[in-house]
């Protein structure tokens, strides 16, 4: 009955056009998004999740459907290559280059070794129940060349995953750095590891038609040629943004340049992270101060695509075709891809002299994998029959899975352990999480109804303030004075000696209470002009209990902002100092 109807559904879907299926995938990650966040999980799982159900479950998105949205899904690789370029300015490579170098080495081929033994074992033992009447020298070379290419493909990070969360939580530190610089210049180092791992597996099961050195030589070219696509486009866009000032048309400059830059990539079916990368890096450098406008405004752009690029990711999985050696190889894959990360980041940050936090936390930071890894897995099954080269495929895309829905979780917990979340937080990004009650005054200049006007000018004489709340015996708001509003009652003298503060006090136009979101009240302040309102306890009642000042507000969030950066700068000295 429950198959029936998905089925049913899947019919009905199958019929309508890609724009309405990609408005369902991009609404129904944006829910999925938003209900994990709630249990405080990464939004990148909740929107994987959201396409296991549309894709191996609902069956609303088909192989036939991500392939048709290949070019999205490239452009999705392409916009977070472009923004991990923008952490990569010189004076971090001219700060931790060399450490960066050697732990990239160090956890790729940690990585590599480990899968490429463990993984020509299990092939080894399960070849026999894959392929009939294998004899024992085919069986040693298929087990060696499955093992190769498994390793290769286990040696790439997903940056999309990982990024994210980096993103999403506000980080800012050493192992910030360290992972970004990592899981930018991962995917070089696979794709070098699996064209030697390729040639390989050629050699050992008798296909190879190129020469090792043929080999290498293309791999550099297409490397170089990625890097030299990003700086050309690179130095277009500046030269494009010296003439343009308003947002809309930096915008429209920023996201032709890269889609120029994805395009032309995928014609000789180069993966896009790199050349992006690369534009990302020269914008970035070439104009460090005006570039940050152009990234920030592409980020507000790219949160659509990044779902939808999470949400097909999630509807590749295929869980209905696994079977018992299929398992077996996945959890020996994962297991071991994940230990050679963390053991090889490890051992690479301890020889660099890297920061404590960075060898403490930088494997678990590593272990998502999903686009390129898919990738490399569809090549590599294309070596084999095809019963292995489905294996392949579901090994890699499960372990994949399991990563990416593990390995950012771990990413969170890794830089919350090393003290690095919301240490890259905007003015913007602080004021959406408080309360009216975390930044208003708590003592304000108060001044009972009573007190005489003469006895008004002592008061400010003392006090900074130009804004003065006006209460009653029960410390209730029953007005305001200003001091420029006073000016004119000490202009005549003859009142001044028995006038009151309540008879002085204009009446309370606008007010707020401690528990009220502190971006939604300034939002208001800004809109009707309002430097100062009081708080009051609540709703219901008139008892003073604050006044927010709109400026001291803006100085108070601007000076935690720049001590959460220091702290993170302080935090980079202080650990480089401890090696």
């Amino acid at each position: 009955m429950i198959y029936s109807s998905v089925s049913a559904i899947a019919d009905i879907f199958g019929h309508f056009n890609l724009a309405l299926l990609f408005g369902l995938i991009i609404l129904g990650g944006t829910f999925g998004a938003r209900l994990f966040q709630k249990f405080h999980i990464p939004q990148v799982v909740g929107c994987i999740v959201v396409g296991i159900l549309l894709g191996d479950v609902l069956k609303l998105i088909t192989p036939k459907t991500i392939e048709s949205l290949e070019p999205l899904m490239m452009f999705a690789l392409g916009l977070i290559g472009f923004m991990i370029g923008a952490e990569l300015r010189a004076e971090i490579f001219k700060k931790y280059g060399r450490q960066f170098f050697i732990i990239l080495f160090s956890q790729g081929l940690g990585a590599f070794l480990l899968v490429m033994i463990t993984g020509s074992a299990i092939v080894w033992l399960a070849l026999p129940s894959i392929v009939e009447n294998i004899d024992a020298v085919h069986r040693v070379h298929t087990s060696l060349a499955m093992g190769l290419l498994l390793g290769a493909i286990a040696s790439a990070t997903a940056p999309a995953a990982t990024a994210n969360v980096l993103w999403e939580y506000k980080t800012r530190g050493p192992l910030t750095a360290a992972v970004l610089a990592i899981v930018a210049l991962d995917d070089a180092l696979a794709l070098l590891l699996y064209r030697g791992a390729a040639t390989g597996a050629k050699a050992l099961i008798g296909t190879g038609q190129s020469s090792v050195f043929n080999t290498t030589l293309i791999l550099l070219a297409e490397i170089l040629g990625a890097i030299l696509l990003g700086f050309l486009a690179g130095v277009l866009l500046y030269y494009l943004l010296k003439f343009v000032r308003a947002d809309d048309k930096i915008l429209e400059f920023a996201i032709s340049c890269l889609l120029l830059v994805v395009g032309i990539s995928m014609i000789p079916k180069i993966d896009p992270i790199l050349p992006a990368m690369a534009l990302g890096i020269t914008i970035a450098n070439l104009m460090p101060r005006q570039s940050k406008s152009t990234f920030q405004l592409v980020e507000k752009f790219s949160p659509p695509v990044y779902t939808a690029f999470f949400v097909l990711a999630g509807a590749h999985m295929q869980f209905g075709k696994l079977g018992i050696w299929t398992l077996i190889m996945i959890v020996v894959y994962t297991l071991f891809r994940a230990t050679g990360k963390i053991f090889g980041s490890w051992f690479g940050a301890r020889y660099s002299g890297s920061a404590v936090t960075v060898r403490k936390y930088l494997g678990i930071c590593l272990l998502p994998q999903a686009g390129v890894a898919i990738g490399l897995a569809i090549l590599a099954s294309q070596q084999f029959n095809t019963a292995l080269g489905h294996t392949i495929i579901m090994v890699v895309m499960t372990a994949t899975f399991l990563m990416e829905i593990l390995g950012p979780m771990l990413v969170k917990v890794g830089v919350k352990k090393a003290g690095e979340v919301g240490l890259n937080i905007t003015e913007d990004d602080l004021i959406k999480t408080y309360k009216v009650s975390d930044i208003m005054d708590t003592e304000p200049t108060s001044i009972p109804q009573e007190l005489l006007l003469q006895e008004i000018l002592e008061v400010f004489s003392t006090s900074e303030n130009e804004y003065y709340p006006v209460i009653d015996g029960q410390s209730r708001i029953i007005g305001v004075i200003t001091i420029p509003d006073i000016k004119e009652m000490f202009a005549n003298r003859e009142f001044a000696g028995w006038l009151l503060a309540c008879d002085v006090a204009e009446p309370v136009r606008d007010k707020t209470n401690p528990n009220r979101p502190l971006e939604e009240v300034m939002e208001w302040m800004k809109r009707y002009n309002l430097e100062n309102i009081p708080v009051v306890a609540s709703d219901q009642s008139d008892e003073l209990v604050g006044v927010l000042d709109y400026n001291k507000a803006l100085r108070k969030i601007s000076a935690e902002v720049l001590h959460r950066r220091r702290t993170a700068e302080e935090m980079a000295i202080t650990t480089g100092k401890l090696n």
